[in-house]
């Protein structure tokens, strides 16, 4: 659904820069969420043709009058699949552009050459990250939707806890907190739930299974809702009953790499800093052969995107950031314990939208 708070205007003029700075005539883009950032279109099955003069979003009848009600100024053209190739209806379209430039990261070899077979324009060529960079700063609307997102992720996992009992299994708890995600308004989920006991939560990307809990046992939890597109990501990481010695030393460690990453945070630190931050608490624990990989990531309309926070990584936060801090220690055949933030880079440091607490003992 379009938000009147969404300069699509603005985005789409932040694009056309790059392309007159490339010298380009024209764009084509298929990436889903990038057409999304760009034209407020929500749906699948779509192609966005942007010029310095028309701007086309192509797709088929079962989207034409979703698209013209969630865009403006942007031309929506209804092709059929069966009399048209995609390619025919880009050069009708744009018939006499001489330099085209494309998403190379959003069309397989195989699409793209049967596309290309069809165009008529002689200078064609691959580009990346273009709408992606302009995604890295949100806006006040994204991280609204995010933090709202980020609250029903909140509320759904302390009403999923009171289902936590001896000899569930994993599967049906990772239900339950789908069920209630969806419930107060997700729409759907941010990606498949992680939920693990035991020594499966030394798996960082687990898929919940029929492992049955019991008193001792770790409970991993990695899990987020969607609004509007926008995702969050959060986890939490618990032992069922008393935790030991080891379990409570891996929890502690956890979260002092996660708060020394956290009271560093502010415009114009780099990512790699951050990383080290974290990292030198784990390589200076009993733990630090178990310690995951980075730090965090940023996330919107997609799960994973630009910047990572991770070794080699020099870019600048930014206020508008909206980044995971999600340090882990994984030790196989034993467990694992991670503890998963999203904050927003602020000017004067940063927002938590993840309010869930960092409980251990259930």
């Amino acid at each position: 659904m379009k938000s009147l708070n969404i300069n699509y205007q603005h985005r789409m003029a932040n694009l056309l820069q790059s392309l007159s700075w490339y010298q380009a005539d024209m764009m084509i883009l298929s990436g889903r969420q990038n057409i999304q950032y760009l034209t407020g279109f929500s749906g699948n099955a779509a192609t966005l043709l942007v010029s310095q003069s028309e701007s086309y979003l192509i797709t088929d009848y079962r989207y034409y009058e979703r698209a013209c009600e969630e865009t403006q100024g942007i031309k929506v053209v209804q092709r059929d699949r069966d009399s048209e190739t995609l390619g025919c209806c880009v050069a009708r379209c744009f018939p006499d552009c001489k330099t085209v430039v494309f998403e190379a990261a959003h069309f397989s070899v195989e699409q793209w050459r049967a596309i290309h077979a069809d165009l008529p324009y002689t200078d064609v060529q691959g580009v990346s990250g273009w709408v992606e960079s302009l995604r890295e700063v949100k806006d006040a609307q994204e991280i609204a939707w995010i933090q709202q997102a980020a609250q029903i992720a909140d509320e759904s996992l302390k009403e999923m806890l009171t289902f936590v009992k001896e000899g569930v299994q994993e599967r049906d708890l990772a239900l339950e907190l789908d069920y209630k995600m969806r419930s107060k308004g997700s729409q759907g989920v941010s990606f498949d739930t992680i939920l693990l006991f035991a020594e499966r939560s030394a798996l960082p990307h687990g898929n919940p299974g029929t492992r049955r809990l019991q008193k001792g046992d770790f409970i991993l939890i990695d899990f987020g809702a969607v609004i509007n597109g926008y995702r969050s990501d959060m986890t939490r990481t618990y032992v069922y009953g008393t935790p030991t010695d080891k379990q409570s030393a891996m929890f502690n460690t956890v979260q002092q790499a996660q708060h020394s990453a956290l009271e560093n945070v502010k415009q114009g630190v780099d990512c790699e800093t951050l990383n080290k931050i974290a990292h030198q608490v784990l390589a200076s624990s009993a733990f630090a052969k178990y310690a995951g990989e980075g730090l965090g990531h940023s996330l919107g309309l997609e799960l994973h995107e630009q910047p990572f926070l991770k070794p080699n990584n020099s870019y600048l936060l930014k206020p508008g950031n909206v980044i995971t801090i999600e340090p882990g220690i994984y030790i196989p055949s034993y467990g694992g314990v991670r503890l998963e933030e999203d904050i927003v880079v602020t000017e004067q440091g940063y927002q938590c939208l993840t309010n869930a607490p960092q409980t251990f003992e259930l």
